[in-house]
């Protein structure tokens, strides 16, 4: 099954991949959708499995998988990936795994394949899973945006996490069998791209530290660190992280 996917600008533009956070769907891109096609971006953006449009896998898969396979069925052969939270795991796995296929990669608040969460972030696991366990969707979809959208994120930003992370436990907990692969180990000394790590001041300590640890693991990246983001800067400050991801797509 090919992903949920949307593309738009010119088919000749370089090929650029938006993969969304797991609090989110594609709609998270809503506000660089637009503007990275007009700048003359290929822009392509899918929903992974029980997210947004996407439903649950029938067949033994995985994430990075299903863009590789977007990617060919797209007839794409090299792509920019900019990745948000998980999907920014994903775009290292795909970088690591297929670095032919990656042109440059933006990790904005990225996770890492390998990383152990602190007691701080199982902590906050716990209280979602407690939610869920009570039958409180809107409740653990609430704590998600409160927890991951930072200072400068307007009432509109919550409200759209908060409809997101929902559609997203809805989906997810419907699915009685996962088909999901587990997770194969990845070398990240293998990505050969640009890369670029961004991390949020206002973030998660986790997610700080993974985003400052990554050019200590990939080969020339360079860290940025954005003194007013939380964990979702596309939605907290849109059109700033749209000219950070244009920028850096354009050196």
């Amino acid at each position: 099954m090919i992903l949920s996917h949307d593309v738009d600008g010119p088919e000749s533009g370089p090929a650029v991949v938006l993969l969304h956070s797991s609090v989110c769907d594609r709609r998270m891109w809503d506000p660089q959708w637009r503007p990275l096609a007009e700048a003359g971006f290929r822009v392509i953006r899918p929903d992974f499995r029980t997210c947004g449009d996407s439903p649950a896998a029938e067949a033994p898969y995985s994430d990075h998988g299903d863009v590789r396979e977007l990617l060919d069925h797209l007839g794409v052969r090299r792509a920019a990936l900019v990745g948000s939270s998980y999907g920014g795991r994903i775009a290292l796995q795909v970088a690591a795994l297929h670095p032919e296929r990656v042109t440059s990669l933006l990790l904005l608040c990225a996770g890492r394949p390998g990383h152990e969460p602190s007691a701080e972030l199982r902590a906050f696991g716990a209280a979602e899973d407690a939610l869920l366990d009570a039958g409180d969707l809107a409740g653990a979809a609430g704590l998600n945006a409160r927890t991951w959208l930072g200072p400068d994120a307007d009432a509109d930003a919550h409200a759209l996490v908060r409809a997101m992370q929902l559609r997203n436990f809805e989906t997810g907990l419907a699915v009685t069998e996962s088909h999901e692969l587990p997770e194969a180990p990845v070398e990240l000394s293998a990505v050969t791209a640009p890369v670029l790590a961004v991390g949020g001041a206002h973030d998660h300590p986790d997610f700080r530290r993974i985003a400052a640890e990554i050019p200590a693991l990939v080969p020339g990246a360079r860290h940025l660190e954005l003194p007013w983001a939380g964990h979702l800067p596309s939605l907290e400050r849109p059109a700033e992280t749209t000219r950070l991801i244009v920028d850096f797509l354009r050196s």
